[in-house]
């Protein structure tokens, strides 16, 4: 280092930690340059993507990283001119620094706040889906309020200020918001759940055995989730309540399910069998009739007043339209087939049996009149 001091003080007329600023300058420039074309080519990529995080990272870094690196190259030359010049403020040139990298911390966390939130919004008016501009204007307040705390308090930490009485206020005050925002919070974190572990998502069909609740979900907010009834009328669910309830989605359904119990006259004993072999056949080979799937055609039981066949199977289709049609064409099939048999479909009956002369006509009457319907 003497040599080198020597050299360029008789060959160049200059001195050896004045070169070095240079040198320190230089590089901070050249650094400088290299992260502008690096950042401009991570933002060529991240356009790609169908991320919204990605582009506003990549968009909100450029500034305060590039004012980072000359941050730090200006604390750097501070530190060499300290070594040559006895200023009392060249020893904060330290603190100074870090306050700075705390300023472009809070100053990029605040820019990409901002950013995801436009992208978010112009996503999903692209695809055409609502926006809740509400919680997202609401949510970004608070992220950006929770940013500029932290780093006031980074701040004069840094600076030698003493702040533990203003973080134990702090403290008991954040526990007095959070029982009053409970419930809110409770939404906040059931919101975060559905958008994770996606349950569902809009435009499905859902309902819960344990809540007085179906429908199609319309929007999944941070607070809430709408879901249009079937009688079309809105139904506004706190989100916190999916983190507590069964959940059924029939919309992501792989099969719908024919279950039938269809009964046939006592009288057409002998031809149960074989209405039972030719249903069963008939189902194996309808083209909407998955035979993949469980497919049973069986004499169930002896009911009171007819022969009851269980008939459990399910279709290819999941719409609930097209479902109908194909039971509809299942069951008339069925019909003609218990037709061509000579059979018939059952209907509650009651047989009386007469010992020792007729009734009187009172009863002889009563007895005459159909029997009450004993199904369900």
């Amino acid at each position: 280092m003497n040599r080198l001091s020597t050299f360029l003080s008789e060959h160049i007329g200059i001195e050896l930690w004045v070169a070095s600023l240079i040198a320190i300058a230089l590089v901070t420039v050249a650094l400088n340059q290299v992260a502008q074309v690096l950042l401009r080519h991570a933002a060529k990529v991240t356009e790609r993507t169908a991320s919204v995080w990605d582009d506003a990272l990549v968009q909100t870094a450029s500034r305060p990283v590039l004012a980072a690196m000359w941050v730090i190259g200006a604390s750097v030359m501070a530190r060499v001119v300290q070594r040559q010049v006895e200023e009392p403020f060249l020893a904060e040139a330290m603190a100074l620094r870090d306050v700075a990298l705390i300023i472009c911390a809070a100053w990029f966390l605040w820019r990409f706040i901002g950013k995801v939130g436009s992208n978010i919004v112009s996503l999903r008016e692209q695809r055409g889906e609502d926006v809740d501009h509400t919680t997202l204007d609401a949510l970004g307040k608070l992220s950006r309020l929770v940013t500029l705390i932290v780093a006031i308090l980074m701040t004069a930490q840094t600076l030698g200020f003493q702040i533990t009485g203003l973080l134990a206020l702090g403290g008991v005050g954040g526990i007095a918001v959070g029982f009053a925002a409970k419930d809110l919070l409770a939404n906040f974190f059931g919101g975060l759940t559905i958008y994770l572990d996606r349950p569902f998502s809009v435009g499905e069909w859902i309902r819960s055995p344990d809540k007085s609740l179906e429908g199609t979900v319309e929007y999944i907010s941070w607070r809430h989730t709408r879901i249009r009834a079937f009688n079309k009328n809105p139904i506004y669910v706190p989100n916190a309540v999916f983190t507590s309830i069964v959940v059924e989605n029939p919309s992501r359904m792989s099969h719908r399910r024919i279950k039938e119990t269809i009964g046939l006259r006592y009288d057409d004993f002998a031809v149960v069998p074989a209405v039972v072999a030719d249903i069963r056949d008939m189902l194996r080979a309808h083209p909407e009739i998955d035979t993949t799937q469980t497919l049973i055609v069986n004499f169930n039981q002896f009911a009171g007043s007819s022969l009851d066949l269980m008939i459990y199977t399910f279709t290819k289709t999941t719409v609930w339209v097209k479902y109908h049609e194909v039971k509809q064409d299942v069951l008339i099939r069925i019909g003609q087939i218990i037709e061509r048999h000579g059979a018939e479909i059952a209907f509650p009956t009651r047989t009386l049996h007469l010992h020792g002369g007729e009734l009187p006509p009172e009863q002889a009457s009563e007895a005459a009149a159909p029997a009450p319907d004993r199904r369900d």
